[in-house]
């Protein structure tokens, strides 16, 4: 049985993976190249994509270490050049290929949660990118990192004359 706390991340990873979901299965060949950001290095749609599933990987690993006692990320991480070595890791996916590994990801992200207690939740960890959090706080900022990144994307389609669904 799962707590309230608990429930509501569950929750609001499951609403953000249908949205994520639904709006990258309908994009066509060509908006999977377009450009999303040029900084710190250009990503197309498809990199975007790319870095969610790797985040998604990731931050599962994390928090699991968090949970287990661990301190998380140590001082001075680099997530730049992480990013940039985790998009080598994935150039060769094809877009399907990288929504069915992000959709596993976030499956294994959701089993995992639904073992955690409050005391679990409350732990407190280095994120990448958030510095010291709670556990309960890096698995919401999982939802809200692909919204983030979503929200961009979505400008950029439109920006580039394509369609971007929600």
């Amino acid at each position: 049985m799962t707590s309230p706390r608990l429930d509501e991340i569950i929750s609001k990873l499951e609403k953000g993976a249908r949205k994520t979901n639904e709006i990258l299965s309908a994009l066509t060949p060509q908006q999977w190249q377009y450009l999303i950001y040029t900084e710190p290095t250009p990503w197309t749609m498809r990199d975007v994509l790319a870095h969610f599933v790797s985040a998604e990987e990731n931050l599962l690993k994390l928090a699991q270490d968090i949970a287990a006692g661990g301190a998380g990320v140590p001082d001075g991480f680099d997530y730049d050049a992480f990013n940039a070595q985790e998009q080598v890791r994935l150039r060769d996916h094809s877009p399907q290929e990288l929504l069915r590994a992000l959709n596993d990801a976030r499956q294994a992200t959701l089993n995992w949660a639904r073992t955690l207690d409050d005391a679990q939740l409350d732990r407190v960890g280095n994120h990448p990118a958030l510095g010291e959090i709670s556990l309960e706080t890096m698995l919401v900022s999982s939802y809200g990192h692909q919204l983030f990144h979503m929200r961009d994307a979505q400008h950029a389609l439109m920006k580039q004359g394509g369609e971007a669904n929600g």
